[in-house]
């Protein structure tokens, strides 16, 4: 019995000292460290003048090739750092946008969101910074913007690569209408606890190490800053995105050589907790998602992860990195 308190205590303890080393974050991250120096482009959108950061890395000894990474809702460009290195190890030049809305790109205070408007800006940079041809890697919600951009530009997308997107099932068909206001009353309720309690069951499936706290730490800190409610406003507007522009319908319009990537113990899908029960089962069965994605992209290949969540880079870097660099390889 003691021995039951003292582990409680000691969990409690732990939690109280990390989110009492919390400190605000800017809106636009800017004390926030990234793992390379952070660009900008300026965009004029919906008659508003905005920002886009990014990150653009040049390999010691360039192979020719470029990889884009796009990154999930609940991250930024800065969690590719240990991809973006092995890549450029390998010879890629490695270009690490965030979109706006997200990381240390602006937070508009109105803007009508949508894939094909981010997939529009990234093909701005692009332009700006003369890349022609790219292998696209997308994460989570990047995996969704990934699949818009190879639709919209596809003689600019030599390769796809999706790990664990969401958005390979349509999440309105089990998931009841909430508009924009309503989700954004539920952000601004967003806390440290409830931030790693959501990562804890849904990312990692109750298998939490310290070196994810890093992310949660990103996103509580936004919550101490008291302009948060910008923040949860563009949240709740790219979560409207999600969720009500689908992407699952015309996977099978993809042509490019396509990976998918996916951690198998995956079970992360919007609005999970606005089901019952017997649905909740139903969504984010990711090893039966993936299966499905695969036979919908004719030109695909599947890679599966045992024992791995919702990001295979971060938590099993190892299994993750080398399908990425063998299939880059390929010919």
């Amino acid at each position: 019995m003691k021995r039951c308190l003292a582990i409680l205590f000691a969990g409690l303890f732990l939690g109280i000292s990390t989110f009492a080393q919390l400190r605000p974050l800017g809106l636009e991250l800017e004390n926030f460290s990234y793992p390379f120096p952070v660009h900008y482009i300026h965009l004029h959108i919906q008659k508003q003048n905005l920002k886009m950061a990014y990150m653009d890395v040049q390999p010691a000894q360039p192979n020719g090739q470029t990889v884009l990474l796009f990154h999930g809702k609940n991250f930024s460009g800065a969690y590719w750092d240990s991809t973006a290195k092995a890549l450029l190890a390998n010879g890629y030049r490695v270009i690490m946008p965030d979109q706006i809305g997200f990381g240390k790109s602006s937070k508009p205070a109105m803007l009508q969101y949508s894939f094909a408007l981010l997939a529009d800006n990234t093909k701005k940079l692009l332009d700006s910074l003369q890349v022609r041809k790219v292998n696209v890697l997308g994460h989570s919600m990047g995996g969704m913007l990934a699949v818009r951009f190879t639709l919209m530009f596809p003689d600019m997308v030599e390769k796809l690569i999706l790990e664990n997107p969401i958005g390979l099932e349509d999440y309105k068909t089990k998931v009841p209408y909430q508009s924009v206001d309503m989700v954004y009353q539920g952000e601004l309720k967003q806390s440290f606890e409830k931030i790693k309690a959501y990562q804890t069951e849904n990312y990692y499936g109750g298998n939490w190490k310290p070196q994810y706290e890093k992310w949660v730490n990103m996103l509580a800190g936004w919550t101490l800053n008291p302009q948060y409610p910008i923040i949860a406003w563009n949240a709740a507007l790219t979560t409207d995105m999600i969720i009500n522009q689908p992407v699952v319908y015309e996977l099978d319009r993809i042509t490019a050589p396509t990976l998918l990537i996916i951690g198998q113990r995956d079970r992360t899908a919007l609005g999970k907790n606005l089901v019952s029960e017997e649905v909740r089962k139903t969504m984010g069965n990711y090893p039966e998602l993936g299966k499905k994605t695969h036979e919908r992209i004719k030109n695909s290949r599947l890679v599966e992860i045992d024992h791995i969540g919702h990001l295979p880079h971060i938590e099993n870097f190892s299994a993750f990195i080398k399908p990425l660099l063998d299939f880059l390889k390929q010919s």
